[in-house]
């Protein structure tokens, strides 16, 4: 045993001296000026590439007041150093060793305003997009205004471009806003283009059901859009980065091939950044059914296949096609996705692995989960199916853990008690958790787990009452007028369970209670507290977004996250604002006044994201698939900050709540940066800059839509904020 210790530590000595050797390589410089004919530039990117390293490796920078620049931690390397800018057009390479100092590189000036955009971000270019009017809805059909009547107001069409189109890839980019991929199949409108491109390849059939629920307007709407594009329109000018903005390092390492689906990505423990320091970082990638790992010294990736269970009787297959009925201008045929298991998002534990919500079997969930089952929670709620359940990656084993769910899951979260609790969205109106405390101690997946129906306590007695009463979902009907709500046929005796259920999930580091997100319009926040003795005492309480005088002015939750005080924050997608809502304002928490969910207005407070409107509506263009909270000062810029996905503007997007003001951290190569999510670690407390970063990936389905276009792979991203643009 004494040498079998001795050998782990010469093991791990190794280890971390070739990690602190690899670290001594990346600190070079290269710094400069930046000049055009028009005098300093200042406010523009200097971009650094090297192929030198085993994977693609990019640095970017912001140059400051006087055109200058340092670009800080590079590798030993040749780079290709060139600078881009808003008002410029890309400047040829300049070929750079590490260590080179007094560079002067030279800008030109963009000579017409469609060179110029040609740089801007999508939510720019999408800002053109002519949604109907108000006046419009509701929709009268295919034989009326080709609106579906299914649409009731101008604001859930917007919420639909959004959550619908943009829900797996960015609109705006190159791609997007021109059919000139689509020209060699001579198609004689746009129109035809618009139908025959949400149709094909792999996720065609599920984009021609989405665009189906516009009814004819949407691909109507579509092609005016790429229409007016080709004819030469062009969007407003985005404001160059300035004051703190300037202060970002990005730094970028390739990834993954060029079909990598890569969801999330990972680098710490929510509740500890700490964890994991200066440690590999991993992604999910969601459509090759595998865990990605990249060390970030030695900038190497591998790919790691996640397993699942060998069940002939339950087979785990993948959700994605294998055949599709309109083949892909870049694929053709070739089912890009065949891997079963479907990994959607990470997270680390305290003790260093890596959870995920994956896919370990079929579709059939055990008996001891369904009716008839002597087990406590299938008494309560029995359940007859789940399409991804939970795993574990543990990297100082190179082992995993599957763990069989009887409910479904999306996104997951720790709680912060010593049971360290897994908390699952993704379960239809069931929220479920893992004790992983008690997983760990017996490997028994039925005694660990446990989930509820979200019912509320709408008869106010404190308890919840079963029965309870059928969905809220089928309680409710949409006004004919401006787009409210009213409820029908509730009775008041019963508690209400509610519907569709979450999407999002985090955790209350002050009460321990979970949170979740709906995203049926306009939408809507869940809290759920199982109580001391699940399932009997799970209650949960809904939070629907303000519907005032019948407008609906902020919608589309996606994202959600918790600050140290307790207040909740979550993205919308739809409207472009960051919400928080601190329920201790809230007058009502229970009762027949809450079955409307609208019984909390005051709790919530609405930011608006900078960028342009929809064209004719009051509508940021910009859109946020999830967002995180900076509680323990990853960054740099404090504590509970908020930073909201710019995923339709390159961007994360860093808020203020105190002043309302916005950081805007702008990735501006490869145009397309597509963030689902982000992490925050702090590699070293005491290191200052060098020892703080924010993480995030080009998540999009897509790899083809970033610029570069066929052959490009996802990214890996990591965000710095410096003291001054200088700091090296």
């Amino acid at each position: 045993m004494r040498f079998f210790t001795a050998l782990i530590s010469i093991v791990l000595i190794s280890s971390l001296s070739l990690r602190v050797t690899a670290q001594d390589q990346n600190t070079g410089v290269i710094s400069g000026t930046v000049q055009s004919q028009n005098g300093p530039e200042a406010g523009v990117w200097v971009i650094a590439e090297t192929d030198d390293t085993p994977t693609h490796f990019t640095k970017i920078v912001v140059t400051d007041d006087a055109g200058r620049f340092v670009l800080p931690e590079l590798p030993e390397a040749i780079f290709q150093v060139w600078v881009r800018g808003y008002g410029l057009v890309d400047s040829e390479p300049t070929s750079l060793r590490a260590g080179a100092t007094n560079v002067s590189l030279k800008a030109f000036v963009a000579g017409d305003p469609l060179l110029a955009a040609q740089v801007y971000p999508a939510n720019y270019w999408y800002s053109l997009l002519e949604v109907p009017g108000h006046e419009e809805f509701p929709g009268t059909g295919p034989d009326g205004n080709g609106i579906s009547t299914g649409m009731r107001s101008q604001a859930q069409w917007i919420d639909m471009t959004k959550q619908g189109c943009q829900l797996c890839h960015q609109l705006g980019n190159k791609l997007t806003r021109s059919l000139d991929h689509l020209s060699h199949l001579g198609f004689e409108t746009s129109l035809e283009a618009w139908q025959y491109r949400t149709a094909m390849g792999i996720r065609g059939p599920f984009m021609a059901a989405f665009a189906g629920r516009y009814g004819p307007r949407g691909m109507e709407m579509y092609a005016d859009w790429t229409d007016r594009i080709a004819a030469g329109e062009v969007p407003p000018a985005p404001p160059r980065p300035s004051g703190v903005e300037r202060n970002i390092v990005i730094t970028q390492w390739d990834w993954g091939n060029e079909s990598s689906y890569i969801h999330d990505e990972i680098t710490t423990d929510k509740r500890d950044p700490t964890i994991n320091a200066g440690g590999l970082v991993y992604g999910v990638d969601g459509g090759h059914g595998s865990l990605l790992e990249l060390d970030t010294e030695t900038h190497e990736w591998r790919e790691i296949v996640i397993e699942v269970f060998d069940n002939p009787d339950n087979p785990a297959v993948t959700r994605f096609a294998q055949q599709f009925p309109v083949p892909s201008v870049f694929y053709g045929d070739e089912p890009l996705w065949q891997r079963p298991a479907d990994p959607h998002n990470p997270m680390f534990d305290e003790l260093g692995r890596v959870w995920m919500t994956t896919k370990v079997r079929g579709d059939i969930v055990p008996e001891w989960c369904q009716e008839g089952s002597d087990n406590k929670f299938a008494q309560y709620y029995p359940t007859s199916r789940s399409t991804r359940q939970a795993s574990y990656y543990d990297p100082a084993t190179e082992d995993f853990g599957l763990i069989d769910t009887c409910f479904g899951t999306h996104h997951l979260q720790f709680g912060f008690t010593d049971d360290r609790m897994l908390y699952f969205s993704g379960g239809g109106d069931v929220i479920g958790w893992i004790n992983t405390r008690l997983w760990d101690e017996t490997q028994d997946e039925k005694l660990s787990q446990g989930w509820c129906p979200m019912v509320v306590d709408t008869n106010g007695d404190g308890v919840i009452t079963k029965p309870w009463n059928q969905p809220v979902g089928a309680l409710r009907s949409q006004n004919e007028g401006g787009g409210g709500e009213q409820l029908v046929d509730f009775d008041p005796t019963l508690d209400t369970r509610m519907s569709p259920g979450s999407y999002g999930i985090i955790v209350d580091p002050i009460s321990n209670v979970a949170w979740g997100a709906g995203t049926e319009f306009p939408g809507r926040i869940y809290r759920m507290d199982i109580g001391a003795n699940p399932p009997e005492t799970c209650i949960t309480e809904v939070y629907e977004l303000p519907v005032i005088d019948g407008q609906i002015n902020a919608f589309g939750p996606r994202g959600l996250d918790v600050d140290k005080n307790g207040i909740v924050w979550t993205a919308l997608s739809g409207s472009s604002h960051l919400a928080s809502f601190d329920r201790s304002k809230c007058e009502v928490m229970n009762g027949p006044t809450v079955i409307d969910s609208q019984h909390c207005p005051e709790g919530w407070t609405f930011y608006e994201s900078p960028g342009p409107r929809l064209k004719g509506t009051t509508v940021k263009a910009d859109f946020h698939y999830y967002n995180w909270i900076d509680n323990y000062n990853a960054l740099g810029l404090g504590e509970n900050v908020p930073i909201a996905t710019g995923s339709g503007s390159d961007s994360l997007k860093v808020l203020d709540p105190e002043t309302g003001e916005w950081v805007v951290m702008r990735v501006p190569y490869p145009l397309g940066f597509y963030s689902r999510g982000l992490d925050g670690r702090i590699d070293d407390i005491n290191g200052g800059w060098k020892g703080r970063a924010v993480w995030a990936n080009y998540g999009t389905n897509f790899n083809w839509h970033t610029e570069g276009g066929k052959g490009t792979t996802s990214k890996m991203v990591k965000f710095q904020i410096r003291p001054d643009p200088l700091a090296e």
